[in-house]
């Protein structure tokens, strides 16, 4: 099933429950399966079940990682390869090899915007994005 929701104003969706919980959501955000008919989250018990898991140690370590390899090796993509964005990897490849390295300026700052992020911005950024090439 997916889902929409009001974000700064604007109307986020379609996603599944996984990518709505790298928003900032309580039990009281509205929550439509359609862009209409808007009810609290906690009226969706699969939403609730989500909001209540117990937070995974394995986004932080996967952030960190992430961001140390997009500082140090950012060039070669791996970045991208380890939060599951395989095309993102090659075309930072391609993109490192036509501009002759310049392409690792980019990827040093990303990297040190990915430390600096919360583990909910990471998430709603790179891991449950749908761009190709998930930049800044």
């Amino acid at each position: 099933m997916t889902y929409y929701i009001t974000f700064n104003g604007n109307c986020v969706g379609p996603m599944t429950a996984a990518q709505l919980m790298a928003y900032h959501v309580d039990e009281n955000t509205p929550v439509s399966t359609d862009g209409s008919n808007w009810r609290p989250l906690y009226t969706y018990p699969e939403l609730m079940q989500a909001l209540n898991a117990p937070a995974s140690s394995f986004v932080t370590t996967n952030r960190v990682i992430a961001g140390l390899c997009a500082i140090f090796v950012g060039t070669l993509g791996i970045q991208y390869f380890i939060i599951g964005k395989p095309k993102a990897g090659v075309i930072t490849i391609i993109l490192s090899i036509v501009t002759c390295g310049l392409w690792g300026i980019v990827t040093l700052i990303q990297g040190i915007l990915m430390l600096l992020m919360t583990d909910a911005e990471f998430d709603r950024k790179y891991v449950y994005s749908t761009d190709t090439l998930p930049v800044f």
